[in-house]
């Protein structure tokens, strides 16, 4: 008879994560790296208790915040390009639902993180229990079904030895690429102190084996015949391509065949921006070089992209009626987009096996590659060395502001440093390993438009929700990824303002981070959004109510925490801010002071479709909508 272990659930979750390996490439390592919490009613007496008692290898971090704790868990397992995860546990309740907005950005991103929310007695005796909410229609509705929506997997726990099947059934998800994401396991509360004689053999060790999927004979055969047909194919990198690591053979296609390559913002620093064929990012936020090759494609090679509306433009940065789409991802779904050539496989192992395929073929871009390339350098170094000027200034957007309201910003703000001259200085003096991250607000464009990923793999933008509060965060994350390099957060003030607790938690254990906030006194990203479409300035500017902007000194709150601080407007102190923060043993915060409105504007192919009133009592906007509406006409409609 198989021997039987009494343990509690809690003890049983603890003692099975401990057993969880993953196998790439040969390669075997734990797949757990740990767990986030922060304890309260529900967790704290049944995982809380089990991490006491026999943590194994796990490590425990207290954050400060459930939705920053998860952020930090998500950047860790995309940093490691999904090979390792930390779960996450709340309390019952309120604790849980802050876990919600984390989860759509995992799922968002396919980015694998195992979430415990605390559930209510499953035996429903002390119902409604303290932050129990009551649904009339069902006892058994509670907060974590919220989480059904946003979870790959989803399942509730209210037996002991529900827990097996419910682990073994979330693993299989959270190891595979396809359907990588967050999976939630909600324990009841009662339950996860409960004893079970659980089997010995759901203990053992259990390896996960990653087998890169092949093309078959047919999807191969298909995929070199369509690009050995075209004349101006390029290749659009997205994350899955970074996942798969599949960056050396890209630029092996690359280079061989003289094909460019662009870059979702996912897929960013899969190749550096001095390998020839390499154009920058695409879209919305493109460069000009790789908007302006998709536009001339008549193939696009979609690796491991799901094609959203700011990689494609709004899908208007084809030309449906020429270009033809040859789509390569390991998750079936995504590569039924623009009725493309469907290659249901690994993206490393697809781009080797044509290249062993394609032969002295070559593409016809010739030398125009080099051209864009060197026009768009231009353009950076004209950004780089942009100044403000009080009495003839043009900044990026035209027309928003007055010269009068932007030289009372300058006094208010006490600078006159401009975002894309500070970016641009930042960008010189980065190591080459140095890890960036961002994700909302105007930081993203700027970045994926204009920033020099040094080293492979250092670009660590979240744009597949664009959350705000994700930045410092996730610099925890990554740090915890990869101890060795140092970890660069950029964020506006609205996105810090939103969420930066964990900088807290960075301190708490020694986790040194880099915070760079540029502070512009408001949103300027939707404030922009909200003037390009004909509306005023309203509820974007973080202004008084004497209408005068405000004055906020985020060194001190940094300061306050325990972090090295420095306020910098201007390059000099900026420079020697940035130089003395990497000499820095502790985490360490640069408020950068720069004017609205000096954030990079489009570059050609740009354009995303809003939802722009369609009848308005302003000219202005009447016309701005009329205009959108002829543009999204030109759209692909499937």
């Amino acid at each position: 008879m198989a021997k039987k272990i009494p343990l509690t659930t809690a003890q049983a979750l603890i003692k099975f994560l401990n057993q969880q390996y993953i196998s790439i490439d040969g390669v075997e390592t734990p797949f757990v790296e740990g767990i986030f919490h922060i304890f309260g009613h529900g967790n704290v007496l049944g995982i809380g208790e089990a991490l006491q008692e026999n943590p194994g290898h796990l490590k425990s971090f207290q954050g400060k915040n459930e939705q920053g704790m998860a952020h930090s868990a998500i950047g860790f397992a995309k940093q490691s390009l999904r090979k390792k995860i930390y779960a996450v546990t709340a309390s019952s309740g309120p604790g849980s639902a802050n876990l919600l907005t984390a989860t759509a950005t995992a799922f968002a991103n396919n980015i694998p993180i195992l979430l415990l929310p605390a559930d209510t007695f499953a035996s429903r005796q002390p119902d409604p229990v303290l932050q129990q909410m009551e649904q009339p229609l069902s006892a058994a509705i509670t907060t974590n079904d919220a989480f059904r929506p946003i979870s790959r997997y989803w399942d509730r726990v209210q037996r002991p030895e529900q827990l097996m099947s419910a682990l073994i059934r979330g693993f299989e998800v959270l190891t595979n690429p396809e359907s990588a994401g967050p999976v939630t396991i909600s324990i009841c509360q009662d339950t996860e102190g409960e004893v079970f004689d659980y089997p010995e053999e759901f203990f053992k060790k259990r390896v996960h084996y990653v087998d890169r999927r092949q093309p078959t004979e047919r999807e191969l055969n298909e995929a070199v015949a369509l690009i050995q047909s075209s004349k101006h194919p390029v290749l659009l990198a997205g994350g899955g391509a970074k996942y798969s690591e599949a960056g050396e053979i890209i630029e092996k296609l690359a280079s061989t065949h003289n094909i460019p390559v662009v870059e979702t913002h996912a897929g960013k620093s899969i190749v550096t921006p001095d390998f020839p064929q390499a154009m920058g990012g695409a879209g919305v936020l493109g460069t000009a070089p790789a908007n302006q090759v998709l536009m001339e494609a008549d193939l696009v090679i979609g690796v491991g992209t799901r094609y959203s509306d700011f990689t494609t433009s709004s899908k208007t940065l084809f030309n449906f009626e020429t270009t033809k789409f040859l789509n390569i991802n390991v998750n079936r779904f995504q590569t039924t987009k623009f009725d493309g050539l469907q290659v249901v496989a690994d993206a490393k192992a697809t781009l080797t096996a044509i290249s062993d395929t394609l032969s002295d073929y070559q593409t016809e871009f010739n030398d125009v590659l080099a051209q864009y390339k060197q026009n768009w350098q231009a353009e950076r170094s004209r950004l780089r060395q942009t100044t403000f000027s009080r009495t003839d200034f043009e900044p990026e957007f035209p027309g928003h502001f007055s010269q009068d309201k932007l030289n009372t910003y300058a006094d208010r703000l006490k600078t006159e440093l401009t975002q894309t001259s500070a970016l641009l200085t930042i960008n010189e003096l980065f190591d080459e390993n140095a890890i960036v991250i961002s994700s909302a607000g105007s930081l993203p464009g700027d970045m994926q438009r204009t920033w020099d990923a040094k080293g492979k793999n250092t670009f660590h933008l979240e744009y597949g929700y664009s959350c705000m509060g994700y930045e410092v965060a996730a610099a925890l994350g990554t740090k915890l990824a990869e101890p060795e390099k140092e970890s660069y957060a950029f964020v506006g003030d609205g996105s810090f303002l939103m969420m930066h607790t964990e900088l807290v938690t960075a301190l708490q254990y020694d986790k040194k981070i880099n915070v760079l906030l540029f502070d512009n006194a408001g949103y300027g990203s939707i404030n922009n959004l909200q003037m390009e479409h004909g509306l005023n300035s309203q509820g974007t500017e973080l202004s008084n109510s004497q209408d005068q902007v405000m004055q906020i000194d985020y060194a001190k709150i940094a300061e306050a925490y325990g972090a090295v601080s420095y306020k910098v407007n201007n390059l000099e102190d900026l420079t020697a801010a940035l130089l003395a923060a990497k000499e820095q043993t502790s985490s360490t915060l640069i408020e950068i002071k720069v004017l609205p409105k000096t954030m990079s504007n489009d570059a050609i192919g740009s354009w995303w479709r809003t939802g722009v009133s369609q009848l308005s009592t302003s000219p202005k906007v009447q016309a701005i909508s009329d205009h959108e509406m002829a543009e999204s006409k030109k759209a692909w409609l499937y």
